[in-house]
């Protein structure tokens, strides 16, 4: 049986907790994930009790607690790490098996939900006049979950991550964010961003991606896409510049920012 000391922990209030992934990013031990749209401390041995994710996140969600635990452990957290990371020398497990799950499989093949069949579409022109805006999507599916990552759209391009809200609330979406651009779209709030992580890692490892635009929307569960988007670039280990544009929830721009 494992030996368990009484020690200082973080607690999660998850009743408090909207599931901006910001602790996620600050946890350098890899102890939290989003668990369907919750911050979740996995183990107990991942936490070193130090509480640098307290600071960070706005809801005041995250306390420290003293309760039995099981002590941290320094080998297992390291284990993780590189588990999830990789060896310096080579891609990371995760990306080199998703790399291995898809060799096989064309991303045009006509098997499958005809939903998720990738699609290059033409490029619109921009509406002159009083004229309708014409639709500047250049490529399908956009859903996160559906794109495949070996694409060929994804070769080369500048993508524009964006919440799932920021298309209703910015009218300019089509004609200010979207053209030129491969749009994968997701909500770190409600969907399992796990697997966006893993993905988003493949992409950036393999595409050759050449920048990337973040649109969200302002409300703190948005800032959990940002902690994605580092996470994925820090597990494919790759330079890649990232604007991220803050949508407010009357429409507006609210920041412009590099990270």
């Amino acid at each position: 049986m494992a030996t368990t000391i009484e020690r200082k922990i973080i607690k999660i209030d998850e009743e408090k907790c909207d599931g901006c992934g910001l602790c996620v990013n600050a946890c350098h031990e890899g102890a939290i994930q989003l668990v369907n749209g919750k911050a979740k401390l996995m183990r107990d041995d991942y936490c070193d009790g130090l509480g640098d994710c307290i600071g960070e996140c706005p809801q005041d969600a995250i306390s420290f607690e003293v309760r039995e635990a099981a002590p941290y452990d320094e080998a297992a957290v390291q284990a993780n790490m590189a588990k999830s990371h990789g060896a310096a020398a080579g891609a990371c497990p995760s990306v080199q098996g998703m790399l291995d799950a898809i060799k096989a499989k064309s991303e045009e093949s006509p098997r499958g939900c005809p939903s998720a069949q990738a699609r290059s579409l033409a490029p619109k022109q921009a509406p002159q006049g009083g004229q309708p805006q014409e639709s500047a999507l250049a490529n399908w599916p956009t859903q996160l979950t559906l794109v495949a990552p070996n694409a060929s759209y994804l070769q080369g391009a500048d993508l524009l991550i964006s919440a799932d809200c920021v298309p209703f609330a910015y009218g300019g979406f089509h004609s200010d964010l979207l053209p030129g651009k491969v749009v994968l779209q997701a909500c770190p709030k409600l969907d399992d961003t796990g697997p966006y992580v893993e993905k988003l890692a493949t992409i950036f490892a393999t595409s050759g991606i050449h920048s990337v635009t973040l649109a969200r929307m302002e409300v703190p569960c948005c800032g959990g896409l940002v902690a994605v988007v580092r996470q994925a670039l820090a597990m494919a280990d790759v330079d890649v510049p990232v604007e991220v544009v803050t949508i407010g929830v009357d429409g507006s721009v609210q920041d412009c920012e590099r990270i």
